[in-house]
């Protein structure tokens, strides 16, 4: 068995890890450590979420580190506050017998004079987030000339959450021979554009196949009518217990009010998303990460940088925009040779998404039917008597109350004690469930969307050649109209122009003034009512052509949005996660 002390790093970062309890390195660590050690080539690595990237891209780059030289040697990219935090704190325990090696860590939501002070002051390794690192160098505070190692953590979460320019200008200040290395968990093509573009002959590990799910983690779908979902999370989580999971919203509007639903119906619940304060957001992790919550219902950006070992559940409140998020998800449970389950709740007509998901992950998912009122107060039942059995008796606290308990329970049987002290603690989930009706979906087919009249169509006068795809489109919606909880139908985009479909609860005057004159890449928006296209015949598109003169669309081209294409009815807002 390979450990630490045989990958070549020196004596004092070993005596650090041993320390920690480090021994033997992780399949991600035991890859890149040797290749970082020994190669100045670029390296391309993806491993998932708690796997251990910091130690496989940090130690290389601190055994290697010129400790006389105060200037910055490594500048590590990560995507949110959070992680640049974590990865630091991991870095400062490795350098823990090294203290002239300095880390320091930038990023917005802090004090940029204490930042700045830090790096005046000289460190080696400087750990960021995107935004605040341009920031400094445009103040010209945090100097790139000498940067051997450039290290894109979470590279693909990066550039979901939009950071490509920030990425550009920071690569741009750096020297062309550094050695880059890129750490993802998916490689989408996004990213492999960051490699083409910024990396030279790169070399590439893979700890696990490049979104396969961990092997520990089970992942089940539950069906139902999209009315249901709230109680079906309900549900799921009242027949679990022990449940200690997240639960995944698309965006911070849904996961406030998901959040304010749970916490109201009494469960131990909190939001995490963009609109807290930083205060806000380490009380709520700090309660979560200690237990003090059992359920965190959070975005996918808002959650990055927690990092908790024993989740028993994820839960996907609704199916992510993009499945790649999926694979991010999935892996924050089953870690550390645990067993975790990753549930999707959906609706009928996105029941054919799981079989995309499936394909990129290489597992199937076990339809489930919603537990009943009897299973879950079966499960409750024994969870109460499993604890009454594990309780800790201090005898010598209680003992001079007894005579009196004893005394006022004396005419009840053993019986009847149990009855009435089983009823303290459950008639809550008896009342609740009494009369609760089967709210499971028709897990045997998908709501056909043929005869629906209740969506209206719009043109819009933006296409693929305006670099629109179905997922930009839905920004722009959601970002520009106020409102919430409606529904988006299909979607096609043609070549210089789209079309796309919106529930008739929004009126049409609403879309089009909501979306007309907004700017997309340079472009003035024009939004307009138009028909649907007759479902049992090959489309017009001569009358197209007649009512949106000089655009044609292109038949090999155009992106035809259907049921399977992964962006088919979403419930949204006008929140961005």
């Amino acid at each position: 068995m390979t450990t630490f002390s045989d990958l070549g790093l020196q004596d004092d970062v070993l005596k650090a890890l041993t320390d920690l309890g480090f021994t033997t390195p992780t399949p991600i660590q035991l890859k890149a450590i040797p290749h970082l050690l020994s190669s100045k080539q670029d390296l391309k690595a993806f491993a998932q979420t708690g796997t251990g990237k910091t130690a496989a891209f940090s130690l290389p780059i601190i055994n290697q580190v010129d400790i006389k030289l105060t200037k910055t040697q490594a500048i590590i990219l990560s995507p949110t506050r959070e992680l640049a935090i974590q990865i630091a704190n991991n870095i400062n325990e490795f350098t823990k017998y090294l203290p002239n090696l300095k880390t320091v860590a930038v990023y917005g939501g802090a004090n940029i004079d204490l930042q700045v002070r830090g790096l005046r002051k000289g460190a080696q390794i400087v750990v960021g987030t995107p935004g605040r690192t341009v920031d400094l160098i445009k103040r010209r505070v945090l100097n790139l000339e000498t940067i051997k190692w450039v290290v894109l953590d979470e590279a693909d979460e990066m550039l979901n959450m939009g950071f490509k320019d920030e990425l550009d200008r920071i690569l741009e200040a750096t020297p062309s021979d550094k050695q880059t290395l890129l750490f993802s968990a998916t490689f989408p093509k996004e990213v492999d554009a960051i490699a083409r573009n910024y990396m030279n002959n790169s070399f590439e590990i893979s700890a696990g196949n490049k979104n396969i799910s961990t092997v520990n983690v089970k992942h089940h779908a539950y069906i139902v009518e999209e009315k249901n979902r709230y109680s079906a999370l309900k549900r799921i989580t009242d027949f679990n217990p022990d449940i200690y999971g997240i639960v995944f919203c698309r965006t911070r509007e849904e996961t406030k009010t998901v959040a304010e639903k749970l916490i109201a119906d009494g469960y131990s619940a909190d939001a995490l998303h963009g609109d807290l304060s930083q205060q806000q957001r380490d009380m709520v992790m700090q309660k979560f990460r200690t237990k003090h919550l059992q359920l965190l219902i959070a975005t996918d950006v808002a959650a990055r940088g927690l990092d908790v070992t024993d989740l028993t559940h994820v839960i996907n409140y609704k199916i992510p925009d993009q499945y790649e998020a999926y694979t991010h998800r999935s892996g924050r449970t089953g870690r550390a040779g645990k067993e975790g389950i990753s549930i999707v709740i959906v609706n009928g007509r996105e029941r054919s998404k799981l079989k995309s998901i499936e394909r990129l992950i290489s597992k199937t998912f076990e339809v489930k039917t919603i537990p009943s009122s009897k299973d879950i107060c079966g499960n409750q039942l024994i969870n109460l008597i499993n604890k009454v059995k594990d309780v800790d008796v201090n005898e010598s606290e209680i003992e001079s109350f007894l005579p009196n308990i004893y005394s006022e329970l004396e005419y009840l049987s053993r019986e009847e004690l149990i009855k009435r002290f089983v009823s303290v603690e459950f008639n809550r989930f008896l009342s609740y469930y009494e009369n609760a009706k089967d709210i499971n979906g028709d897990a045997s087919k998908s709501v056909k969307r043929k005869d629906d009249d209740s969506y209206s169509r719009y043109y819009i006068n933006i296409g693929q050649l305006d670099d629109l795809n179905p997922g930009s489109l839905i920004g722009i919606i959601n970002k520009n109209l106020k409102q919430s909880n409606f529904g988006i139908g299909q979607i096609e985009i043609l070549k210089s122009f789209s079309f796309f479909e919106i529930e008739k609860s929004i009126s049409d005057s609403d879309v089009v003034e909501a979306l007309n004159n907004k700017d997309f890449n340079n472009r003035k928006i024009s939004v307009e009512l138009t028909t649907k296209p007759k479902q049992n015949s090959t489309r017009d598109r001569g009358d197209r052509r007649s009512k949106f003169k000089g655009s044609k669309p292109d038949k090999s081209s155009g992106f035809k949005h259907d049921r399977s294409s992964g962006f088919n009815k979403r419930k949204s807002s006008s929140s961005r996660r």
